[in-house]
């Protein structure tokens, strides 16, 4: 009895303060892996108007996460942005170690003013640029990735995070909450 006496406080305690998603049986809500991609050497325009080489910018020395979304959207690319912006701000002074790129998927619509007023309605801050440009250059970019979307109805909730270390990236697929995507980001800069 005294041992019951003892024990139960401490399960009582396990079962209040352990989270409930710890016995779920849910499967994860977004999927990772870590490929390797051959970026393009294609020109794209960023939303100052500015011809930006893609593969330079992204073989850097610092991380750099990548997106495919465009500027019309009302489902899954704010989604999206608002894990970028949200990333910026956890990272705070951090912020200039990552680049974050977005690169539309409806060029013909998504000009460099539509980008530079997307990037303002979610206080984008230096170090996330938004690029536009040809639609075959586009195609060759997502393409790449293995995100090549018939049209931007059918887009999907990806988001490539690259590790300097080793030049491989970590594809997540499906829509992360803030402290899964910030978690993935530390975690590519260790791998």
């Amino acid at each position: 009895m005294k041992l019951i006496a003892r024990i139960l406080p401490m399960v009582v305690f396990l079962l209040i303060f352990t989270p409930i998603a710890a016995f779920s049986s849910d499967p994860p809500r977004y999927e990772r892996s870590v490929e390797t991609y051959e970026i393009p050497d294609v020109v794209l325009i960023n939303q100052d108007g500015e011809r930006v080489r893609l593969k330079k910018l992204l073989e850097t020395d610092k991380r750099v996460v990548v997106d495919f979304i465009y500027g019309t959207c009302t489902t899954i690319c704010p989604i999206l942005s608002a894990g970028f912006a949200n990333l910026q701000r956890k990272l705070g002074d951090e912020t200039e170690a990552v680049r974050l790129v977005s690169i539309t998927i409806d060029p013909e619509n998504d000009s460099p003013a539509v980008l530079k007023d997307y990037l303002k309605k979610y206080q984008a801050k230096p170090g996330w640029d938004f690029l536009t440009g040809s639609r075959r250059d586009i195609e060759r970019v997502m393409t790449a990735f293995d995100a090549f979307f018939r049209d931007k109805m059918d887009h999907q909730p990806l988001a490539f995070i690259r590790s300097p270390s080793d030049g491989k990236w970590v594809r997540l697929y499906g829509l992360l909450s803030g402290i899964d995507f910030l978690n993935e980001y530390q975690k590519a800069g260790n791998e």
